[in-house]
């Protein structure tokens, strides 16, 4: 199979060029981006000249002292105006006492001078920090651009390396599905790094012949000696027309989630949002996230943190590029700090790993067996900082584990300092297995044992994993 795919490999493939010439000149506009002006804390000299210039301009030149004063020279007072300026920038407005006496001495205009120098000051700080803040936006923007470049190229590679022939079992594919009433128009095989399998089939049913997919599948299966399903979301029948069909391989593990939550004060809009969805590639996720306080607008900014990453991740995002786009879309543009947690479980349904990756998320519980294991994240939130560092863990899972994810309000309602203790007393403490039951269970739980409303929203998730069986 391998020296198939090398020859199939050996010419190369021209969209692979044209992408990566996309990439490259994306990579270039971003590294141009960012050389057009680096961000500053500090004045420059020209500008320390130009807001001397404004002072002189306002008070100075209306000044019947003027005269003698520009005779002592102008530089004198240009230096003032700096020591002046460097004192404010180093202790703000409240200037020390010998400083106001030289200025009172050498000013007869020293309150309106002093004044005009900081007004001027603090108009010329504001442009500063606006002119940093477009400055971040532009890095941010160049720093996307390198993650679409490499997204292209990821993916382009992937697709290129992914696709083989194979004739003989092309053939014997034609044939089976003929003798069951389908015509083949086109065949196309991929085989992913893993070594998994995926077949696209352009075909339709014979006249008279009303064929289900399932046994489509069934037909792949037997050829190709491994257990192939219909894809997601494909047609249940082979229409009169031609149309695609994509067959997987099928994976060893399912996973079912069960979910129990309620508002601060028991009101019926809460703060935390939810996704269960399925991924490419034969994962699943569970994501949990938990906007800052509580109510309407904090079920709005982790809603759209829910939303966007489950949008990102199912077009075929990797994890850490979906949540890096996500935190930038958070943080650029934004007068003030509006953060969101971010609790992610996915899960590999072919190898029976899980992947735990959080951002200023509560403990993850997994029970196994009679045993419970914590994953911790000391990460801050989404939102928060620009060059967001995530904390990733991977744990391989067994029939029958469960995973529980609970927001920050779940483990408040519990006495202090034995929070972690008692959920995980709740958590062995009960034979339910099924995982919505379970998450109704933990919540009602919670709030027996503790404050009654509770005090902040709170939200339980649970995914158990078990073995799949083929007949």
């Amino acid at each position: 199979m391998e020296d198939i795919r090398e020859e199939y490999r050996v010419v190369r493939n021209p969209y692979v060029t044209q992408a990566d010439r996309f990439a490259q000149s994306l990579r270039h506009l971003g590294e141009k981006i960012l050389k057009i002006e680096e961000r500053r804390e500090q004045f420059l000299p020209q500008e320390i000249q130009d807001m001397c210039e404004v002072v002189e301009d306002k008070v100075c030149k209306s000044c019947e002292k003027r005269e003698i004063c520009m005779r002592q020279g102008k530089e004198q007072i240009y230096q003032m105006i700096q020591e002046i300026l460097c004192a404010v920038e180093i202790y703000g407005t409240d200037l020390h006492v010998e400083l106001k006496r030289r200025l009172q001495k050498q000013c007869v205009m020293a309150p309106r001078f002093l004044r005009t120098i900081l007004e001027t000051f603090e108009i010329a700080k504001r442009e500063m920090v606006w002119r940093n803040k477009m400055i971040q936006s532009r890095e941010d923007c160049a720093e996307q651009l390198d993650v679409f470049a490499k997204m292209i190229q990821h993916t382009m590679r992937e697709l290129d390396a992914s696709i083989f022939q194979d004739p003989p079992l092309e053939k014997k594919i034609r044939g089976h599905l003929k003798r069951a009433g389908v015509r083949v128009l086109s065949t196309v095989f991929f085989v992913n790094a893993q070594g998994r399998y995926e077949i696209h089939l352009t075909v339709k049913a014979e006249k008279g012949y009303c064929v289900p997919t399932k046994v489509l599948a069934a037909i792949l299966s037997k050829c190709t000696g491994r257990n192939m399903c219909v894809a997601q979301g494909e047609r249940s029948v082979v229409g009169q027309e031609y149309g695609m069909i994509i067959c997987v391989e099928g994976p060893g593990f399912y996973t079912m989630q069960g979910m129990a939550k309620i508002g601060k004060d028991c009101q019926t809009v809460s703060g935390d949002s939810f996704s269960m969805s399925r991924l490419p590639g034969g994962a699943e996720a569970a994501i949990l996230s938990d906007g800052m306080g509580s109510g309407e607008e904090a079920r709005r900014e982790s809603s759209m943190v829910i939303e966007m990453l489950e949008e990102l991740l199912q077009a075929g995002f990797p994890k850490e590029t979906a949540i890096s786009m996500m935190n930038t879309a958070l943080v650029m543009g934004r007068e003030e700090v509006l953060f969101s947690t971010m609790d992610m479980s996915v899960f590999d349904l072919y190898t029976g790993k899980c992947e735990f990756i959080k951002a200023g998320a509560a403990p993850t519980f997994i029970r196994r067996g009679d045993k419970i294991e914590h994953i911790y994240s000391e990460s801050l939130p989404l939102g928060v900082v620009q060059n967001q560092k995530l904390e990733c863990v991977t744990k391989e899972l067994k029939s029958g584990d469960m995973v529980v994810m609970v927001t920050d309000g779940v483990l408040d309602a519990l006495p202090a300092g034995e929070q972690e203790k008692i959920l995980d007393l709740l958590i062995q403490g009960t034979p339910i297995e099924n995982p919505n039951e379970f998450a109704h269970y933990l919540l009602e739980k919670v709030l027996e044992l503790g404050k009654n409303p509770p005090e902040d929203d709170m939200t339980v998730l649970v995914a158990g994993i078990w073995n799949l069986c083929y007949n």
